[in-house]
């Protein structure tokens, strides 16, 4: 069981993905989350302010439960499946890269510098995670779809528009890593 309790290489991730990703489509689904926001906003009655939002419930509901299980799972693993001392392997640079904007490598998933209620109230913090998510939403609406959707059900299915969000997604990384970035932690 110590093998519960480690990070999965990634021929096991790939080939649970692979056999996962055709299932969703054979399930008339896709792999991503964002649609399903679509989906709980309908759930919750935004249909009362927008069209966009009157759909039939059933055809959602394998979504819903990918979403489901992935939210369940991370926490299962997060919570009863790691080592109590587990860090994220990250190069030296990277550790380097962020020391240089005050964000010191932790034990955990992600730096406690960066994720937690203090540094919310910072203008670093409103920035990165309320401007930041607010970006990240209006994108995947924007782009119809997340990265998720459109780098591993798009591309696998060979569409036009996935291989450009994806391009996006990937300069967009760049441009937030060395342009902005150094902006918002030189405030």
């Amino acid at each position: 069981m110590e093998f519960l309790f480690e990070p999965w290489p990634w021929y096991v991730s790939g080939s649970l993905l692979g056999i996962l990703v055709p299932l969703m489509l054979w399930l008339g689904s896709n792999f991503g989350v964002s649609g399903n926001l679509d989906s709980i906003c309908g759930i919750l009655g935004a249909e009362r302010f927008s069209d966009h939002f009157k759909f039939n419930i059933k055809d959602r509901i394998p979504s819903l439960i990918f979403v489901l299980g992935a939210v369940t799972g991370g926490f299962i693993a997060a919570n009863f499946l790691t080592a109590e001392d587990y860090s994220v392997d990250i190069s030296a640079a990277t550790v380097e890269a962020l020391s240089a904007f005050g964000i010191s490598h932790s034990q955990g998933l992600q730096p406690y510098s960066v994720f937690n209620w203090s540094f919310l109230g910072t203008p670093q913090g409103l920035i990165l995670l309320v401007l930041g998510g607010f970006m990240v939403g209006f994108g995947a609406r924007y782009a119809g779809g997340c990265t998720s959707g459109h780098s591993i059900t798009g591309m696998s299915s060979l569409q036009l528009p996935s291989l450009v969000a994806t391009i996006g997604f990937f300069i967009g990384g760049l441009i937030a890593t060395h342009l902005l970035m150094p902006l918002i932690f030189g405030l």
